[in-house]
C-alpha cells in the first residue's frame, strides 16, 4: 500500500492548517507530523529549488492535490513574509525591486491554477475557495496602503492576533461617515496651519508637517481611542518636524502663543533664556468626544534627534509608578522619530532595548516615524544599511506597519492597529508614515540642489487633504463646498489669533507638568546656599539601621553575605563607626520613612561597583532578591533599585525623564566609574545643566561619579569634574566632593527636603569606601548637616603657615603626609561643595588663618583638569593661590603604576614645600 494513501481520505483543509502552523512555528507541531513536513520540505530543496518558492515533486508520494494545497500555503506564507516589500507605499517615487517576487511560478503553482479551488483559504478566514480569490484578499490585506512585518515575531499567540486582525476586512478600514469627517477635519487644520503660517511668516523656520499631514489625524485617533480603553495619560516626543502643528492641533496649545513666539518678542520673565518654538514642550487636559478627560504631555527637546525619546519613557515610568502603580498601561508614551534620526541614533537602540526591561518597561511604546525619505540633504540609500529605517523594531521583534501617508484612512486604520496591539501585549509597536518633505530642510532651504528629480515630483502632488476630500466626494460624503467652509473657519480663527497676539509685548512659556510640580518654586543661587534642616530622630534612624543589618533568619544566604550585614550591625550598634555603605542605605532608609520614594540605577548598582553597597541580597539557593529597604518597620516609601543595561546615554535620559515627572522621588543614576557618563554628553549639555534655563524645567537627578586617583590608568581615575563644572552657571545645579559618610549622608537628604529641584552631581569615592578614617557616628548623621566647607580641627590657627584647600580623596592623601611630617603649619581646608562655590566660608577660612603667607588649591587631577579652572572664574583670590597639581596632560591619568606614584606624590610634596617650581 502506498505510505500516503491516508492522505487522500483526510481534510485537506486539515492538513494545510497544520502545514500553515508548520511553518510559523515549527516546534508547535507534533513530532510525528514536523518530521513529515521537513521530510516534504526536504524533498523540495532536493528537487534543486528553494523551500519557500518551488513546488514539491510529485514523485514525493504525497497526492497531487495535497501538494498543491501546500503550496497554496506557501504563497500565503510568501505574503506575510515579503508582502510588506510589494506595497503602495510610497507616495511620490517608485518602491526599489526585490527578488524573489510574489509571482506564482516562485511558488510551484501557474495560472491554471487560479481557478481551482483550495481549502488552504480557510486560513485566511474565507473558506474554500479559489486561487484568484485567495490572491486578491492577500494583495488587499499586504500589498496595498499598508505593508505589515511581523512574521519574525516568536510568540505565536502575537502572530496568530495579528492574523486575525488583518484578516477582518482585508485589513482595511470601514470608518463611519462621521469618522471620515473627522479625519478630513483633522487633516484640513494640519494642512490649513502649515499654509497660513507660510503666508504669514515668509522665509522662517518652522520646520512643517506638509508630506506627513495624515500624522495629525492618526494621533487624535490613538488620543480618542486610547482614552475609551481606559488610558489616563500620554507622554509623547518628538522632534522639530511638525511640532508647531501638534502642539496646537491635537495639544490644544493657544496658536496666538505661538504666533508671538513667531514674532520674536522678548520673555516675560528676566531669569528665563527660553529657546526656539519648535523645541518647547506643553502640559494640557483635554475632554475626547466620548466624553473622558485625559491628560497630555509633550516633552520639550533639544536639536539632538532621538535624545527625548529616552526623556519621554522615564517620565512615563515614573507617573506610572506614582500614579497608575497598579494599572501601568493608563499612561501611554508615544514617540515620534525622522527616518534619518531612528536609523542612524544610537539611542534609539538603547531606548528599545529598555522595553521590556524591569526598571525601565513602560509597557509598550508607539513608536510613529515621520519619514521624509531624507534627511536634511541625505538620501536615504546613503542614511542606512537596512532595508527600512524601522529595522531597529526587530530587536524586540516588535511589529512594523509602513502606511502611505496620502491614504488617510489608512494611516488612522493602522495607528488604531498599533493602539490594539499595545493594550492587548504590553509591547513596542512601530508606525512607519511614508510620506515627504515639502520644502527643505527647514522652509529656506533648497532641496533641488540635491533631490531634483524628487522635488519635480513633489511639486505636482496633491496634499493628503486634498486626495481625501476628492475621494469623500466620489462617495457622496461631502460635497464641493465642504472643505472650502472647512478652511475658511479655520483660518479665521487663525487670524483672530494672530490679531490678539500682536496686542501683547511679550510671550511667556509655560513650564510643563505643572500638576507634578505644585507647591515647588524656582531657587537663585541665595536660596541654594541657604542652610537646610536634614537632621533626623536619632530613635527612627536606630529603626532603620536594625531592618537593614539583619538579615532573615528563614532564608540562606552566602557567608560573605553574612559577614558584611553583620559587620554593618556592628557598625552601627557596637562601634558607633559608620562607613560610607551604610551612610548612603540610612539617608535611603530616612528618606523612605518620611514618604519619599527612592530609585536608583545604573551598572551593577544593586550591589554597587566596589562590592559597598549590597542594596539587593540575593538567597543563595533560589536567587530570590531582597531589598531589606523595603522592610522597614511601619510606612514607608518604595525603593526602587535596578541595575541598568550597559547604557549611559539612554539610561541617563529615562532617569532625567523620571525625576521631571517626579520630584518626591530622590532619583539617582551611579555611573560605574566617573568618566563614563561622557556616553550621556549629549544629556548633560542639553537638559541637566541648561533645561531649567530653557524651558522652566526644574529637575532633582542624583549623579553618583566614582572619582580618585590610584593607579587604575586613564579611564577609571577621574569623573572629568572640569566638564561638569565648566557647565555650572548661577543657579543651575549643586556640584559636591565628599569626604564623609555623615556628609553625603545630609547631601542626599538634602536633596528631597527643600522645596525647589536641581541637579546634583557628586563625585563619590572609590579608595575610602573602606578607608579607616573614613567613618562617622550615628550622632552626625541624625543631629548634623550638610557642610559645604570642612574646616580643619587638628592644627592651630596661629601656627598655620600654608593653607591648603583641597577637595574629596586626595585630603587624606595629604593627611597621611602631614602626620608622616608631623608638620602642623600645614591647614587642610576641604571645599566639599564645588557649586554653587561657598566663597563666603573659604574666605573665612583666609581670614582665620591670617598668618599663612602660603595659600594652596592642592588637586591630584592634571592642572587643565579638575576644579582648578573653576577656582578662577568664581574666586578672585585663586589667582593667588599656589596651584599644586599634576601637569598638563592630554589623559587625566598615566597607565603605568610606576609612573602614577611618582607624579602623585610629587603632587603631594610640593604641597608641603612652598618654595617647590611645579608650575
Amino acid at each position: 500500500m502506498d505510505r500516503f494513501s491516508f492522505l487522500n481520505a483526510a481534510n485537506t483543509a486539515y492538513f494545510a492548517e497544520l502545514y500553515d502552523k508548520y511553518l510559523q512555528h515549527p516546534d508547535s507541531v507534533e513530532p510525528s507530523w514536523r518530521a513529515f513536513f521537513q521530510g516534504f520540505d526536504f524533498g523540495i530543496a532536493e528537487s534543486g529549488l528553494a523551500p519557500d518558492v518551488a513546488a514539491a515533486p510529485t514523485s514525493s508520494g504525497v497526492p497531487e492535490n495535497l501538494q498543491k494545497e501546500f503550496q497554496v500555503v506557501k504563497l500565503i506564507d510568501g505574503y506575510r513574509t515579503r508582502g510588506h516589500l510589494f506595497t503602495k507605499t510610497n507616495p511620490v517615487r517608485d518602491r526599489r525591486q526585490y527578488t524573489p517576487s510574489l509571482e506564482l511560478g516562485n511558488f510551484g503553482l501557474s495560472e491554471r491554477d487560479l481557478d481551482t479551488t483550495f481549502t488552504a483559504g480557510e486560513i485566511l478566514g474565507i473558506g474554500s475557495n479559489t486561487l484568484r480569490e485567495i490572491i486578491t484578499h492577500l494583495e488587499k490585506i499586504y500589498c496595498e496602503s499598508i505593508g505589515v512585518e511581523y512574521m519574525f515575531i516568536r510568540r505565536p499567540e502575537e502572530i496568530q492576533w495579528i492574523q486575525d486582525k488583518l484578516n477582518i476586512n482585508d485589513n482595511h478600514p470601514d470608518f463611519s461617515a462621521d469618522t471620515k469627517k473627522k479625519i478630513l477635519k483633522k487633516l484640513n487644520e494640519a494642512v490649513s496651519f502649515e499654509t497660513f503660517l507660510h503666508t504669514k511668516y515668509v522665509g522662517q523656520k518652522r520646520f512643517s508637517l506638509e508630506g506627513g499631514e495624515s500624522f495629525i489625524p492618526a494621533v487624535d485617533a490613538i488620543i480618542e481611542a486610547a482614552a475609551d480603553r481606559g488610558v489616563k495619560e500620554f507622554v509623547m516626543g518628538m522632534a522639530h518636524r511638525g511640532r508647531l502643528n501638534t502642539l496646537t492641533n491635537i495639544f490644544g496649545k493657544n496658536a496666538k502663543d505661538i504666533f508671538s513666539e513667531f514674532d520674536g518678542k522678548d520673555y516675560d520673565q528676566e531669569v528665563f533664556d527660553g529657546d526656539v518654538k519648535y523645541h518647547l514642550g506643553w502640559t494640557s487636559s483635554r475632554l475626547t468626544d466620548s466624553g473622558k478627560e485625559i491628560n497630555i504631555n509633550i516633552a520639550p527637546n533639544p536639536s539632538h534627534l532621538e535624545t527625548v525619546g529616552a526623556v519621554v519613557e522615564g517620565i512615563s515610568r515614573a507617573k506610572q509608578d506614582r500614579h497608575h502603580f497598579d494599572n501601568p498601561q493608563e499612561v501611554l508614551p508615544i514617540i515620534v522619530h525622522g527616518d534619518a534620526a531612528i536609523a542612524g541614533q544610537g539611542i534609539v537602540y538603547e531606548v528599545i532595548q529598555m522595553a521590556q526591561l524591569d526598571g525601565y518597561t513602560t509597557k509598550g511604546t508607539i513608536h510613529i516615524v515621520i519619514n521624509n525619505q531624507i534627511g536634511f540633504t541625505t538620501n536615504y540609500l546613503d542614511a542606512r544599511s537596512s532595508t527600512y529605517c524601522t529595522d531597529v523594531a526587530k530587536t524586540t521583534l516588535s511589529p512594523v506597519l509602513h502606511v502611505n501617508a496620502d491614504d488617510a484612512e489608512a494611516v488612522v486604520h493602522a495607528a488604531l492597529f498599533a493602539l490594539d496591539f499595545r493594550m492587548t501585549f504590553g509591547r513596542d509597536v512601530f508606525i512607519d508614515l511614508l510620506g515627504y518633505r515639502k520644502y527643505g530642510h527647514n522652509e529656506g532651504d533648497e532641496p533641488r540642489f540635491t533631490q531634483p528629480k524628487l522635488y519635480k515630483a513633489i511639486a505636482n502632488h496633491d496634499n493628503a487633504r486634498d486626495i481625501y476630500a476628492n475621494r469623500l466626494k466620489s462617495e457622496g460624503v461631502i460635497d464641493d463646498n465642504y472643505v472650502k467652509q472647512l478652511e475658511e473657519e479655520y483660518k479665521d480663527k487663525l487670524e483672530e489669533k494672530l490679531e490678539k497676539s500682536r496686542e501683547e509685548d511679550t510671550t511667556r512659556i509655560t513650564a510643563i507638568m505643572q500638576d507634578e510640580w505644585e507647591g515647588f518654586e524656582p531657587a537663585t543661587e541665595d536660596e541654594m546656599m541657604k542652610p537646610v534642616d536634614t537632621t533626623f530622630d536619632l530613635e527612627g534612624l536606630t529603626e532603620i539601621a536594625k531592618s537593614i543589618t539583619k538579615l532573615p533568619e528563614d532564608k540562606k544566604f552566602l557567608r560573605k553575605i553574612n559577614k558584611i550585614i553583620e559587620g554593618r550591625h556592628a557598625m552601627y550598634f557596637e562601634d558607633n563607626k559608620i562607613d560610607w555603605g551604610l551612610a548612603e542605605l540610612l539617608a535611603y532608609g530616612s528618606l523612605l520613612k518620611e514618604g519619599f520614594d527612592v530609585r536608583m540605577t545604573g551598572q551593577d548598582v544593586e550591589r554597587g561597583t566596589f562590592s559597598h553597597r549590597h542594596a539587593v541580597t540575593k538567597v543563595e539557593d533560589s536567587e530570590e532578591e531582597i531589598v531589606l529597604l523595603n522592610n522597614l518597620e511601619g510606612e514607608q516609601g518604595h525603593m526602587y533599585i535596578f541595575n541598568s543595561l550597559l547604557s549611559e546615554y539612554g539610561v541617563v535620559g529615562f532617569d532625567y525623564g523620571y525625576a521631571m515627572a517626579s520630584p518626591k522621588t530622590l532619583p539617582i543614576w551611579e555611573a560605574q566609574f566617573g568618566d563614563f557618563s561622557n556616553g550621556a554628553q549629549i544629556m548633560l549639555d542639553q537638559y541637566i545643566s541648561a533645561a531649567e534655563d530653557k524651558w522652566k524645567l526644574q529637575n532633582g537627578l542624583v549623579m553618583l561619579l566614582p572619582h580618585g586617583y590610584e593607579g587604575q590608568g586613564a579611564e577609571h581615575s577621574s569623573a572629568r569634574m572640569e566638564r561638569y563644572l565648566q557647565l555650572c552657571a548661577v543657579d543651575n545645579m549643586y556640584v559636591a566632593d565628599c569626604t564623609t559618610p555623615a556628609n553625603f549622608y545630609h547631601l542626599l537628604r538634602r536633596q528631597l527636603k527643600t522645596n525647589y529641584r536641581k541637579p546634583l552631581i557628586v563625585f563619590t569615592p572609590k579608595s575610602l569606601l573602606r578607608h579607616p578614617k573614613v567613618n562617622s557616628t550615628k550622632e552626625e548623621l541624625a543631629n548634623g548637616s550638610f557642610q559645604m566647607t570642612i574646616d580643619d580641627s587638628v592644627v592651630k590657627a596661629e601656627k598655620v603657615k600654608t593653607l591648603v584647600f583641597v577637595t574629596g580623596k586626595f585630603y587624606y592623601d595629604l593627611l597621611a603626609q602631614r602626620e608622616e611630617l608631623d608638620r602642623d603649619d600645614v591647614a587642610l581646608v576641604r571645599v566639599e561643595q564645588l557649586f554653587p562655590l561657598p566663597k563666603k566660608e573659604m574666605r573665612a577660612a583666609i581670614a582665620k588663618y591670617k598668618n599663612a603667607d602660603d595659600v594652596v588649591w592642592a588637586q591630584e587631577e592634571p592642572r587643565n583638569m579638575g576644579a582648578y579652572g573653576h577656582l578662577l572664574m568664581h574666586l578672585p583670590e585663586a589667582q593667588k593661590f599656589r596651584i599644586c597639581s599634576r601637569k598638563f596632560y592630554g589623559a587625566p591619568a598615566a597607565g603605568s603604576s610606576v609612573r602614577f606614584k611618582r607624579r602623585h606624590q610629587r603632587v603631594i610634596d610640593d604641597v608641603f614645600d612652598k618654595n617647590s617650581n611645579n608650575q
